[in-house]
Formats: structure tokens, C-alpha cells, sequence
């Protein structure tokens, strides 16, 4: 067994089997909807929620982990002799870092703090996912804590996402706006492109779908210019689009994407359906 346990949590979205092949352990965000709220992680897909999504008068609202739910995945790995990594969203949109450490400064009481190290990932989605596959290809080479930390970190400072929106309309409502206040009342008819560095940060407008989705697979053809060739695609209830962005990426990397998966509630929420994104990472850092 290794020594190191990488732990994340939801909003990195890869698909779970490749979570699980990489031994990623999760905690859960949650979404408050339609009367009920949901683990994310239990959720079996995501079509359902988004409909609701689509014509819901309030918008749903998400929730961050307790520290519970971080404990109750720290200690067994702690009872089982291995050290943490912990990589979580980014503390510019949500608390989930700041419950992570309120987890680990717990554990600090009982003598466990010199064996977790958790880090900020700074942002979301296929971002972190990455970041998350980078600590994870550093625990199969048998790297310690400071090694799979530090690899971490080496990954993040090399990974870039954006990703395109049809409106900033749900970003609006959620209060999760950014950077990208100042294009409030101006972007309505047009489609924003963002990333998420700390928060949400603006990239560039563009005027429509089609402008959209090419200047996609231009930011493709420049991680392929940088040597990032381990490319990634989110998306939000656009599978047709997603697939078409992967057929392009083929012609420009000549390999398969890490990943092709759905963004969940705890971003979607904030973000809403259409959504397509790229992101990408050089592949020494994550194999």
C-alpha cells in the first residue's frame, strides 16, 4: 500500500473510474434542491438536477464539506499508517479548503499535523482534477509527503483551464461572480470565456456559439504549442459539443483526451448548462 493517500474532493470531476484507478479518496460537497439536498458524490448523473436547474425559480444553493466529513476520511487513513495530501476547490469560491484545515488542525491536537499537508488548488473542475492526477503520479514513483506535496504544487503552477458560458446570468444569481463583475449588463447576448485563478477570472467575449467553441480549440492548439499535451474536456449538458471539441483535439495532439466528463451541482449551479471547457497539464507531470 502507499505511504501517501491523496485526498479531494467533488468538484474535480473526473470521471470516477479514473478517480478510483489513480486511489483518490473523496469527500463530498453537497447541493441544497427541490427540497432535498444531495451528496454529490451520490448523485448517479447529473441530467435530472440540471433540468430542474433550467426552470427553478431560486436558484438551488451548495454547501462545503463539514469538518465530520473530512475526519471521517482522514482518520482511517491515518489508523492505516499513511500520510495526507489534500487538494481542494479553490478558497476564492468556496470553504471547503478552510474546512479541510479546520480537519487537520484537529487531528494536529492528537499529533497527527506533521502528516497532512492540505493544499488550495487555486481552481476547479479539470484544473484541480489535474492537479489531483499530478500527487497521485507522484505516489506511484513511492515520493513522500513533501515529494507528492511538492509535485502537487509543480502541476498547478504548469495547468492551465478556460472554459466557455452561454451567460454569466448564473454566476449573477449564485453571488460566485469574480473578476468578471465588470462585464455585468454588458455580456448578455454575448458568450463570456473564463478560468478560474483563485476566482473567477475573464478571459475574453466573444459573440457567439461557433466563436465560442473555435476559440476552444485555438486554447487547445496552444497547450499542444507549450508541450501541455495531456488535455482534458468539461462540460455542462452539452455531450454533442464536448464530443465534437474531442474530435479537434485528436487532430491537434494526435492522442486521446485524459478525460471527457460532466460538471457537477456545486459548480453547475453557478455556471449553468452549456458550458464546454479545455484544459491542459505536460504529461510527465501526471504520468
Amino acid at each position: 500500500m502507499p505511504q501517501v493517500a491523496i485526498v479531494t474532493d467533488t468538484t474535480h470531476y473526473l470521471p470516477r473510474e479514473l478517480a478510483a484507478a489513480n486511489g483518490l479518496h473523496e469527500v463530498s460537497l453537497y447541493v441544497n434542491w427541490n427540497g432535498r439536498t444531495d451528496r454529490e458524490s451520490d448523485m448517479p448523473d447529473f441530467d435530472a438536477y440540471y433540468e430542474y436547474l433550467r426552470t427553478a425559480d431560486e436558484l438551488p444553493t451548495t454547501s462545503q464539506p463539514s469538518i465530520g466529513d473530512f475526519l471521517a476520511v482522514y482518520e482511517p487513513l491515518l489508523a492505516e499508517g499513511r500520510d495526507i495530501v489534500s487538494i481542494h476547490l479553490t478558497s476564492g469560491v468556496s470553504g471547503t479548503y478552510e474546512s479541510a484545515c479546520q480537519a487537520k488542525a484537529h487531528l494536529a491536537e492528537q499529533g497527527f499535523g506533521d502528516r497532512i499537508e492540505v493544499l488550495d488548488s487555486r481552481t476547479a473542475c479539470a484544473g484541480h482534477g489535474m492537479m489531483a492526477l499530478g500527487a497521485a503520479a507522484a505516489v506511484r514513483k513511492g515520493g513522500s509527503l513533501q515529494e507528492v506535496t511538492a509535485h502537487a504544487l509543480e502541476t498547478r503552477e504548469h495547468l492551465k483551464i478556460w472554459f466557455a458560458v452561454d451567460t454569466l446570468e448564473y454566476f449573477k444569481r449564485g453571488g460566485r461572480i469574480g473578476g468578471a463583475r465588470a462585464w455585468l449588463g454588458t455580456t448578455l447576448k454575448i458568450k463570456p470565456i473564463l478560468s478560474i485563478e483563485e476566482e473567477l477570472t475573464p478571459v475574453e467575449r466573444v459573440r457567439t456559439s461557433g466563436r465560442a467553441f473555435e476559440r476552444m480549440v485555438e486554447y487547445l492548439r496552444s497547450r499542444h504549442a507549450d508541450g501541455a499535451d495531456a488535455w482534458i474536456i468539461n462540460h455542462i449538458q452539452a455531450p454533442d459539443e464536448a464530443e465534437r471539441l474531442v474530435e479537434r483535439g485528436r487532430e491537434i495532439f494526435g492522442t486521446e483526451p485524459i478525460a471527457v466528463s460532466e460538471i457537477g451541482p456545486v459548480i453547475g449551479t453557478h455556471a449553468g448548462p452549456g458550458l464546454i471547457g479545455v484544459g491542459g497539464v505536460p504529461p510527465h507531470l501526471i504520468a
